[in-house]
Order: structure tokens, then sequence, then C-alpha cells
């Protein structure tokens, strides 16, 4: 099936979700419906870490790393837009989708921290196509309550006044940057607990030429991997960002909602997680799934190879393709640029040109996302046994 037929596949699919796009979920906000908790089970995020490695010669082995045992720190994650419901928001569900983007994205953590994950009512594949910009406005007011009551939950009953980080990514990214402006920032005793927010795929700024102000009054981007207390943004193309790009430049549905800045005195972040120093092209660590992704956005990632995604026996695999990241300016869009080592698999951009590789922005530099958060862990703690 070539490119363009899978592309239309993917719209078709977002259409069968969409006719309904039936007005924003009404009902109360209710108790916060966990997708990650670690003290219950089915737990998405506390499965098998098995993992085939396939060096760049093709040969394989098989890794097991570890949960962590007595995790120092905890993670608060929510994730990006996945849900295939066909209303303007998602109800309360535990569907296939998240499921799986729980594993695919959260439960790497696992061997670092507790995560927790909460299910919201987030804006759907459906009114993302399909909505107007108020109505999509509402459904992002929605999706942020529960957000919002399920952090106080967290705080109230889970934290412990233990150190933490937020992950998330896309729509989660969007959440969490009103989250932190909003309801952590303002909390000097809260905020000092946060270890870093990692913030993918979602247009994070600051004011051009600095390292603070912008989506966040006080917390400056992260400068080096012993540095806590601070953000990793990006978005990952792998050519030059088109001038209707979604990423990369100081626009996007979420600023107006929650009052952020835009406009020409604005930068998008990037930050290379594999050298926050920002040195030249360096190779990343991708770590994937190996069973598919249900949905749309199975189809997207069918896109962004060019054909089945690759697999494995295990659940995880390091695949052969490697890549290398760099931060770049281009078309005036400040984002993530990764190329192929050798003869590596060349990515698509998927759905198309304006999204780059927005569904790789995870996984593609995993390892490096995860061996970051226990850097930066480990110099909270030193830090803080100083005091």
């Amino acid at each position: 099936m070539g490119r363009r037929a899978l592309l239309t596949g993917l719209i078709a699919l977002i259409a069968l979700v969409a006719p309904p796009a039936a007005g924003v979920a009404q009902a109360p906000p209710s108790d916060t419906v966990w997708l990650c908790l670690p003290s219950e089970t089915p737990n998405p995020c506390l499965e098998s870490n098995e993992t085939t490695v396939t060096a760049p010669d093709g040969a394989t082995t098989v890794e097991n790393p570890p949960f962590a045992r007595k995790p120092k720190f905890d993670c608060f994650y929510v994730y990006p837009t996945v849900s295939g419901q066909p209303a303007t928001n998602a109800d309360k569900s535990i569907d296939p989708e998240q499921i799986a983007i729980a594993q695919y994205q959260a439960a790497r953590f696992s061997t670092q921290c507790r995560v927790y994950a909460p299910i919201y009512r987030q804006l759907t594949l459906a009114a993302i196509f399909t909505n107007s910009s108020e109505g999509q406005a509402d459904a992002i007011r929605l999706a942020y309550s529960d957000v919002r009551a399920a952090w106080r939950d967290y705080l109230a009953n889970h934290n412990r006044g233990r150190p933490f980080v937020l992950i998330g990514h896309s729509q989660g990214t969007g959440m969490l940057t009103g989250l932190l402006r909003k309801q952590i920032e303002p909390h000097p005793r809260v905020l000092e607990r946060m270890v870093s927010a990692l913030l993918l795929g979602g247009n994070v700024t600051t004011d051009r030429g600095s390292d603070t102000g912008g989506s966040f009054r006080r917390v400056p981007t992260c400068q080096g991997p012993k540095q806590f207390g601070c953000v990793v943004a990006y978005s990952i193309f792998n050519e030059t960002p088109p001038d209707d790009t979604k990423f990369g430049r100081s626009t996007g549905r979420f600023a107006d909602v929650f009052g952020l800045p835009s406009g020409p005195d604005q930068e998008v972040v990037c930050t290379n997680p594999a050298d926050l120093a920002g040195g030249g092209p360096v190779p990343v660590g991708s770590l994937i799934r190996s069973e598919p992704f249900p949905g749309a956005l199975g189809v997207g990632l069918t896109i962004l190879y060019g054909g089945p995604p690759p697999t494995a026996p295990t659940p995880w695999l390091v695949p052969r393709d490697r890549y290398t990241a760099e931060c770049v300016t281009e078309n005036e869009a400040h984002v993530l640029m990764a190329t192929p080592i050798g003869d590596s698999n060349p990515l698509n951009p998927s759905p198309d040109a304006t999204w780059g590789l927005h569904l790789a922005d995870v996984n593609l530099p995993l390892a490096n996302l995860v061996a970051l958060v226990k850097r930066q862990a480990k110099a909270y703690a030193r830090d803080t046994l100083s005091r």
C-alpha cells in the first residue's frame, strides 16, 4: 500500500468517528480514573520490560531492565490525543488506545519512578480534525479540569512530599503547560519538588534569546543533564518544516486557553534530550513497542515507517535503524532535526509534512529521556541532602 493510500485511509478512519462531534460532554467531573496507579492492577505502566536489541549488523540480544524497586521520585504522565471516540470530548473509559499509549510512552519510566497517569476527557481525534477553534477551546477547558482535579488528587493522596517529574506529549503537553503555569509555579513548596518537566511536541515557548519567560514565569529550560527544576521540550522533524507547520513556531490551540504569551517575541523551545548543552548532531536511543498500535494512530505509524513498524518477539525493541538529532532553526521554526545514520530507514512525516515526526517525539529518543530523568533525580537528591 502506498503512502497516499495510507494517508487516505487515516483520514477516512478519523472521518468514521468524526460525524457526531456531539458537543462538549456536560457530565460533572467525577473522581479520578487512573490509567496507571502504582498500587493497583492492571497497570499498563508496570508490564514487561523485556527488550530485543538489534545491532546495526542485524544481530540481536535480549535485555530485561528491572523496574525501580524503591523509586525516590514520581512521574505524573498525561497522554497525547489518542481517543477515537465520536464526541468532542472523550469520556473516562479506559479504551485500548489509552492502554497502548501508556505502554508506548510512559511504561519505560517505571524503571526510574512511580508512574501516575490519569484518564481525562480529552479533545478527541475527531474534534481536532473537524471542530471549530471555539469548540476546541471549550473542549480543552473541560479536559484541563480533569487533569487539574487528578493533580490535586495526586498531591493530596499519593505524593506525600516526594519529588516528581511531569511527562506529557502533544495534548498532554498542553495540559501540563497549563498545570505548571497555573497550579505549580504559584506554589513554591510544590515547585521546589519538581525534578523536571518533559513537555514534548507542544510548542512550549520562552522569551526570544532567553531560557526563561514565555510559557512559564519562573521555570527555565534545561541546559545540562545535572540541572533540575527545568523543562525539556522539542518537536521532531526530518525535513524543513513547511510554512503551515503545526510545530516549531509560537502558535497553538492551547496558548489562548491558558493565557500564554505569543507572537514574534516568543521562541519555541528545543532542548535535545541527548545533548542538553546543544552541540552538533548526536545519536539518540530509540525504544519502541513491538505490538501494533490500535485505531487511527496505528495507520499514522504505518505512514511514519513507510510500511509496518518494526516488530520483535519481546514487548520492546531497539531497532536496527539509528538516528542523530540536533536542534535547528529552519524556515523560522525551531525543531529537533533527526537524520538517519548510514542506511537506516528514512522516516516519513505523518500524517503529513505539517506534523513532522510528531508520532515519534517520545519513542525516537526514549532511552535518552529515561536516562535524563535518572540523572536529574540524582542531582536533585544531592542538592536536597546538601541543604
